[in-house]
């Protein structure tokens, strides 16, 4: 049974699914908007908003605990860069945009992006 399991498992295996999940973090982090489809979209709204929040502190121990999923310059950039814009704001980092259906396959496309 697979009662009180969160989140979506997109037909992959855990490992699978956590580097799906972090390459998409890292993608947003650098490019602060990526299109994908609404379900990836909606899985990696709560991750992102966790890791600005990390990073909102900017202390070495925060640092820390993001350079355990994420590269380097990608650490940098949340840190430096995107965390000082929300200092002020105290959640709803992020937007997610439907698009229509995908051509090839009718996938529910969307763009998430950095508010």
């Amino acid at each position: 049974m697979n009662n009180l399991n969160k989140g979506r498992k997109f037909h992959r295996e855990i490992g699978q699914r956590k580097a799906l999940l972090n390459s998409l973090v890292s993608s947003l982090i650098l490019h602060e908007r990526i299109t994908t489809t609404e379900a990836k979209a909606k899985e990696l709204a709560p991750i992102i908003e966790k890791k600005i929040t990390k990073a909102k502190k900017g202390d070495l121990t925060a640092r820390r605990l993001l350079s355990k999923d994420s590269s380097s310059n990608t650490v940098k950039k949340l840190v430096d860069e995107i965390a000082p814009r929300y200092k002020e704001r105290q959640g709803g980092y992020t937007r997610i945009v439907k698009l229509g259906m995908r051509k090839s396959d009718g996938a529910k496309m969307a763009i998430i992006e950095l508010v």
